[in-house]
């Protein structure tokens, strides 16, 4: 009689398994993680680390494929008729015994569930494959372009510094392709005659411009969930853009009832006090715009964030200029962090602008961050 093999629950790692298993188990932690999204991304563990540190995600063990003994019925034979698709559940263990929904303590095993730990990495590709900078237009060109070398011909003259070593190589076997047919001992021997060298011209390289005006309400109507949620969102708009974009420019404006400029450590760090006049940083937009901006050559991009708790005196001067901001910008995206289910009387003010290109977001609970990210940058 042969002897049993008997395998430990310790030998199901997945560093075991193979690589169908592994690819598996990948994927099925990123539809954990699209899953949990909108409550990951504003985790604290990684907002107030900058990034640095991971965050953990519950989820089911995945186990190995295999038949389960079907209880309720007497005939265990028999061949299927069905056209069977991936993925489909072929059928449920209906012995469930004790332990059902709201039966009291049960007799049969749970599903193991596990933590797996999500780098800022993980969540930051899977959240980026989403976004992108909307109504982009890429005839938008700088005043000035930079020259770029570009590389357009090979030629027996130059600096070591360009050669060309596959070229150089292509040459050195072709010269010596006969000896060392005959002679399989022979070495590759690289003359003068074989090295060739990369030439290049001098060209104008355009890219397309575009800036961002991140423009946050510092009032002191904005308590700590207001403004964990406004610099939350940010967070992941600044890294979003220098990750996907090359030459994109970010300017960070800060606002109670006068606008200015801030540093970005600023801009995520420092409150401020007083009442709300949001006019004041669409002005110092429009001006900023006017300034170094000309919309000819650049895909602008305001996007602000408040409680709406504004002057209500300010709201017709405020409509007027964010008309004028939706004139010369790709996109504008207005959100309100908002605790109650009313909508403030700027939001009403601002419905009154027709033009799509005017995105509005109202955020009430921490996971529709990742609603609003969407909705402004898709």
């Amino acid at each position: 009689m042969a002897d049993d093999i008997i395998v430990s629950r310790d030998d199901w790692s997945l560093h075991r398994k193979g690589y169908l298993d592994q690819t598996r188990h990948k994927e099925k932690v990123e539809e954990v993680i699209k899953q949990q999204m909108g409550d990951l991304i504003v985790d604290e563990s990684i907002i107030l680390s900058d990034g640095k540190k991971n965050t953990k995600i519950p989820m089911r063990s995945l186990e190995e494929f295999r038949f389960r003994y079907d209880f309720n019925k007497k005939n265990h034979t028999g061949q299927g008729t069905k056209k069977m698709v991936p993925g489909e559940i072929m059928g449920r263990d209906q012995a469930k015994g004790k332990g059902a929904a709201g039966s009291g303590a049960g007799e049969e095993p749970g599903e193991d569930i596990y933590e797996a730990e999500v780098t800022y990495e993980d969540l930051a590709n899977i959240l980026f494959e989403e976004l992108k900078l909307p109504n982009l237009d890429d005839k938008k060109r700088p005043l000035i372009a930079h020259d770029r070398p570009e590389f357009n011909d090979v030629r027996k003259k130059g600096l070591m510094a360009n050669v060309d070593k596959k070229r150089t190589l292509i040459e050195s076997i072709k010269r010596q392709a006969f000896s060392l047919q005959q002679n399989k001992e022979a070495r590759l021997r690289i003359t003068p005659e074989d090295l060739r060298f990369k030439t290049w011209e001098t060209r104008p390289n355009f890219e397309t411009n575009a800036v961002i005006l991140a423009m946050m309400d510092t009032s002191g109507s904005m308590g700590q969930f207001e403004k964990y949620i406004a610099r939350t969102f940010f967070f992941w708009m600044v890294r979003f853009l220098r990750l996907k974009y090359e030459n994109v420019e970010i300017r960070f404006l800060a606002h109670h009832t006068e606008a200015k400029e801030v540093t970005e450590e600023e801009f995520f760090t420092r409150g401020e006090s007083g009442g709300t006049r949001c006019s004041s940083v669409y002005q110092y937009a429009l001006d900023l715009i006017e300034r170094e901006y000309p919309p000819a050559h650049y895909n602008i991009y305001p996007v602000h964030f408040t409680d709406g708790d504004n002057i209500g005196s300010d709201n017709s001067r405020a409509l007027s200029l964010m008309n004028r901001l939706v004139e010369v910008s790709q996109v504008v995206g207005y959100g309100e962090i908002l605790r109650t289910h009313y909508s403030s009387t700027l939001m009403s003010t601002l419905k009154r602008i027709t033009d799509p290109k005017l995105r509005l977001v109202t955020i009430r609970d921490r996971n529709e961050v990742y609603v609003a990210l969407k909705t402004v940058f898709s």
